[in-house]
């Protein structure tokens, strides 16, 4: 059968409005962005999410400079129209990148196809910021400094946390000063707020509390989030863990975990707590959870979700403690009880633990719920599973799981708005 002159026309629209939209005869439509931050290069690879099969494919001009030196942490602002890259910094940081040594913050713009534009640099207080977060309105940032500043010419042993506020039309940031305490010398308020011992990491949890995580003395640093952006002192200004190597924090409302290590070669274990008066943290269901036997190194956590009335429990693991196989990293997946929060591997026997790519770090649902992914250090990809909800069970993408990003990946994030 021929077409018409005008058939003909009217099928090059609809293939052009297909392609435009992210959609193919095999795929469907573009459900959101990924960025993928990699420290070999110091860049940001952008990736469209294909709705039907959970698929990426490159953005136009990706890899993206991270603006800086050493880019491990990105934070994606409501509405999804500003990026923010935390670059920690290195000694060797090239010259004229945002914040040199000490590690800046870079904003990027979100354009038509997930295009990234590098807007400004800003740094925050301490040195060698390592996290970043915003809180539920997106007016703030928090930005976790792992070296707080020089104190009378001393160099403190603990960290900081610096906060901004965000312009919500330029997405520009603008210090906020702790109003809660002076410096004793100058008798001027406080640039930043003080946290524990090298810290890694933050979650938001219980309603209106900011944890940090402190590897160098295994604690939880509390702050209440008040008006204004600031971070309030809280009764229980630091929590001790019973843990040897607390790896990561995570929070889905009042439930916090955090991942042990523990000692080389074992699985390690998942400390779970809840969120109490003052920002205390109680410990929960029974104590803690043993991680799968053939997993190791646990170092990242997610809460999937809620749908079909479940949650699961997601937990990266670095390494495997089985000597008959070669050394692979992994998912644990775990079922949470939805009156008592109890943590129960989820029953897929001979897959769970799910493997995935080399030396993971972070880990993402997509926007609609049916798809994670995760950053894999070593060989520089991400890993995509598709999720059953009903059961919390993973399993490879239609259409291949293996995406190549830049080197040595760090940390992803997803923006749900499509172009």
């Amino acid at each position: 059968m021929k077409l018409s002159r005008i058939g003909r026309i009217s099928m090059a629209l609809v293939v052009s409005v297909a392609i435009g939209l992210g959609m193919t005869a095999c795929g469907g439509g573009t459900i959101g962005f990924m960025w993928v931050l990699g420290t070999q290069y110091n860049q940001i690879t952008g990736f469209k999410i294909d709705d039907y099969t959970g698929n990426l494919t490159q953005v136009v001009h990706s890899p993206f400079s991270s603006g800086g030196a050493n880019p491990v942490d990105l934070v994606v602002l409501p509405g999804g129209r500003y990026v923010y890259v935390v670059n920690e910094g290195s000694p060797n940081a090239p010259q004229g990148s945002c914040g040199g040594a000490s590690g800046g913050i870079t904003e990027f713009s979100v354009g038509g196809g997930g295009i990234l534009t590098y807007q400004q640099c800003f740094t925050s207080q301490g040195t060698s910021p390592v996290w970043a977060a915003h809180d539920s309105t997106g007016s703030y940032l928090y930005v976790l400094d792992k070296q707080a500043p020089v104190v009378n010419g001393v160099l403190p042993s603990n960290g900081d946390i610096t906060v901004f506020s965000i312009a919500s039309d330029t997405g520009r940031l603008t210090l906020v000063l702790n109003q809660q305490v002076k410096d004793p010398i100058t008798g001027q308020q406080l640039t930043y707020f003080p946290v524990g011992n090298s810290p890694s990491m933050m979650a938001f949890g219980g309603g209106g509390c900011l944890l940090t995580l402190d590897q160098g003395d295994q604690t939880v640093f509390p702050y209440s989030v008040g008006n204004g952006g600031q971070l309030n002192l809280t009764a229980n200004s630091l929590v001790p863990l019973n843990s040897t190597d607390a790896t990561s924090i995570s929070a889905n409302g009042s439930d916090v975990y955090v991942t042990d290590a523990g000692a080389p070669n074992t699985p390690g274990q998942i400390l779970p707590f809840t969120v109490g008066t003052s920002c205390s943290l109680n410990t929960a269901n029974g104590g803690a959870v043993a991680n799968l036997p053939s997993a190791s190194r646990p170092t990242f956590s997610m809460t999937t979700a809620q749908k079909t009335g479940k949650q699961f429990l997601m937990v990266l693991n670095q390494s495997t403690t089985n000597s008959n196989a070669s050394s692979y990293s992994s998912i644990s997946a775990f079922n949470i009880e939805p009156t008592t929060g109890k943590l129960t591997p989820v029953a897929d026997p001979g897959n769970n633990p799910y493997k995935s790519g080399s030396g993971p770090v972070c880990m993402v649902e997509d926007p609609t719920d049916q798809w994670i992914y995760t950053s894999n250090g070593v060989d520089g990809t991400v890993s995509g599973f598709a999720i059953d909800n009903s059961t919390g069970e993973l399993s490879s993408l239609k259409r291949g799981s293996t995406f190549t990003a830049s080197g040595q990946a760090t940390c992803l994030a997803i923006s749900p708005n499509v172009d």
